[in-house]
């Protein structure tokens, strides 16, 4: 029996570990692509999954933590499952199938490019004049009241959800790709997915989206600092960008903002931008924030140069982690 499961690690260990120059190719499909939304979108996947077997376990009984629980468990587990299957399938076909499909896989679950389109959309809709236009691509990447923004609100947005989801989106699927390969990234996007789709303080999810919630938080912690030590870094070597602010803007104020994860990238990136972000937020028409995050000495963000800067601070970060990602593989392989 133990021969057996040795076996099997070892006729699968080629399919789990990460492969440096996929990742390569992962990333440059990733800038170059997007994330185009189609029916058989591997995440688009997991949320109809998702769906379905959160009815299944409300129906059963099963609509507290210990639902949650199994929730996590089947998806993560229906998954992977179906990844390696795949692998599998494509290793038995020839090499070059396996390359095709595990790299179809990693780019699919990166999500930079798409951040940065959305951003685009958003500052193009601004530059024209067409606020109802940018209010809309606002309301497709944060979870608040649009209908009363200005340009300048729109812009804040748009940065605030770029700086957040590159740890979301991009460092941590990278982070969790070298630490635990395909399985790894599969198994995050999981629970990204959790706490997007039922990881709410409302009576419905409170308890039965804790598990997700909870996982989300623990799972973006580590690269939830690396991010903000990359910012500092990148923003330390490019011009008219500031690393110390970036350092102690990070450091100081990402408690300000919810959640243990998220405060850390977007703090880092109002620091180096010397800009301040964030401003009132409404939700259900309620002011929930009057809050600034940045350098009191600092202007808001306001301008068209504001988000190029975001931008190239975002792809360079990103492509700094990516980098750093590839040596870490490639030292791995070769230990």
């Amino acid at each position: 029996m133990v021969g057996k499961v040795e076996g099997a690690v070892i006729a699968l260990a080629p399919l789990l570990t990460p492969d440096a120059v996929l990742l390569i190719v992962a990333v440059a499909a990733d800038l170059a692509l997007g994330d185009p939304a189609y029916r058989w979108h591997p995440i688009r996947l997991v949320g109809a999954a998702l769906t379905w077997t959160e009815r299944r376990l409300r129906a059963a009984g099963f609509d507290g933590y210990g639902g949650g629980i199994l929730l996590f468990v089947v998806l993560a587990t229906v998954s992977v499952g179906v990844v390696l299957g795949m692998l599998a399938a494509s290793r038995a076909a020839s090499e070059l199938v396996l390359w095709m499909v595990h790299g179809f896989f990693l780019y699919s679950l990166l999500a930079l490019g798409e951040l940065v389109r959305y951003v685009r959309r958003i500052e193009t809709a601004v530059r024209e004049d067409d606020l109802p236009r940018a209010r809309r691509s606002v309301s497709e990447l944060v979870g608040r009241d649009t209908a009363a923004m200005d340009g300048p609100a729109c812009r804040r947005a748009a940065v605030e959800s770029l700086s957040e989801n590159l740890t979301d989106g991009f460092v941590s699927p990278l982070f969790w790709y070298v630490v635990a390969g395909l399985p790894g990234i599969v198994v995050f996007k999981v629970v990204s997915t959790m706490d997007s789709m039922v990881g709410y303080k409302t009576p419905r999810y409170r308890r039965f989206g804790w598990c997700g919630a909870r996982l989300d938080d623990v799972m973006n912690y580590v690269p939830a600092r690396v991010t903000w030590l990359i910012i500092a870094g990148i923003a330390a070597v490019l011009p008219a960008f500031s690393g110390r602010k970036a350092w102690r803007v990070g450091l100081r104020q990402h408690g300000l903002l919810l959640g243990p994860n998220s405060g850390w990238s977007e703090a880092a990136a109002a620091g180096a931008l010397q800009r301040q972000i964030v401003g009132p937020i409404w939700r259900a028409g309620v002011l929930v924030t009057d809050l600034w995050v940045g350098d009191a000495s600092d202007p808001p963000l306001e301008s068209a140069g504001d988000v190029s800067r975001a931008l190239l601070l975002a792809v360079a970060s990103g492509l700094a982690i990516a980098v750093a990602s590839v040596v870490i593989i490639w030292v791995q392989r070769t230990t």
